[in-house]
């Protein structure tokens, strides 16, 4: 069975997954949609009860695309327009290349990980939150404002015991997860132009990495005590994960948590207190995961490549419910 990548040959994740999928006797091709439309060529044809759904590489062969019973929305790249071209021009091919292809991903007779609608509504921080919430699930004291009086107000509320991060990590203003210092309030005006996540600080013995994969669950625990940066554990290079056992009812939450977002694969971030909670902060529809798998031997990439061979019919999170 032909499984359809979308990320780039130089992604280390679709490799460990385009391997495991080979080791249980299935196929990948990765689809690069930066190689969209200078280098690849895509044909929809309908005639009568047929159709014929191709991509094609300029000056080579071509992928059958009724041939994909799965698809990994792995990390898929932004279309890129031909050079020399005006921005009006840009603009024009890269929104029709967005709608054939959004199109071409309703088309296609697969199963998805994650289906790319439900994936963008996921990874909104705001709805993760009140989900969360809903649930049942633990969250820090947050503020999502552009007020600066507002964001005042949060901080004298916390004794200063205050983090900010981003929505989106794009990669030319990626930041880390900082804690508010009074040294922050040179800038402070600057909270108008954009909405920041405010947070309540939470002390933390470990940072708790949950990949969810197909109605499994693996967990694996860092010590933040042990890393110099204890506000965001991405800083910490030498804090060494291992695997966490969760209790059932934060597993049954998450499991829930999951479903409701119609997600099969999901990378979440908690945070367990000195008191023993555990204290939700996101999920990432498509967080990295092989530097757990490297740290703990969790079979993330192995189980990734099952649940795509196997494609459930329905959300393998439901008879976690039961």
């Amino acid at each position: 069975m032909t499984v359809l990548i979308l990320s780039t040959l130089e992604d280390v994740h679709a490799q460990a997954v385009m391997a495991a999928l080979a080791s249980q006797g299935g196929h990948a091709e990765v689809l690069d949609l930066s190689d969209f439309p200078t280098r690849l060529e895509l044909s929809m044809a309908f005639n009568d009860s047929q159709r014929k759904f191709e991509l094609r590489r300029r000056g080579s062969g071509a992928l059958d695309l009724d041939r994909i019973k799965a698809v990994w929305w792995r990390r898929p790249q932004s279309f890129m327009p031909p050079p020399g071209m005006s921005p009006d021009h840009q603009r024009f091919v890269v929104s029709e290349s967005a709608s054939a292809f959004q199109g071409l991903y309703q088309a296609l007779d697969a199963f998805w990980i994650n289906n790319p609608a439900g994936d963008s509504v996921a990874a909104h921080k705001p709805y993760q939150l009140a989900l969360a919430q809903r649930i049942g699930l633990d969250i820090p004291a947050t503020l999502i404002t552009n007020s600066v009086e507002e964001a005042r107000a949060f901080w004298r509320a916390h004794d200063g015991e205050v983090i900010y991060k981003q929505f989106v990590a794009l990669p030319g203003s990626w930041r880390e997860t900082r804690r508010l210092s009074h040294n922050d309030e040179t800038h402070a005006d600057a909270v108008a132009h954009a909405p920041v996540i405010f947070q309540r600080h939470v002390p933390a013995i470990a940072d708790i990495r949950v990949t969810a994969v197909g109605g499994v669950l693996f967990a694996a625990a860092a010590d933040v005590r042990q890393g110099e940066y204890p506000q965001d554990v991405r800083m910490n290079m030498n804090v060494k994960y291992e695997a966490h056992e969760l209790p059932p009812e934060v597993t049954r939450k998450i499991a829930t948590l999951m479903a409701t977002l119609d997600l099969v694969y999901g990378a979440i971030d908690l945070r367990l207190t000195p008191e023993g909670q555990y204290v939700f902060l996101e999920i990432n529809p498509a967080g990295q995961f092989l530097y757990i798998e490297e740290a703990t031997g969790q079979p993330i990439a192995a189980t990734l490549a099952t649940t795509l061979l196997r494609r459930p019919t329905s959300n393998p999170w439901t008879s976690n419910l039961s």
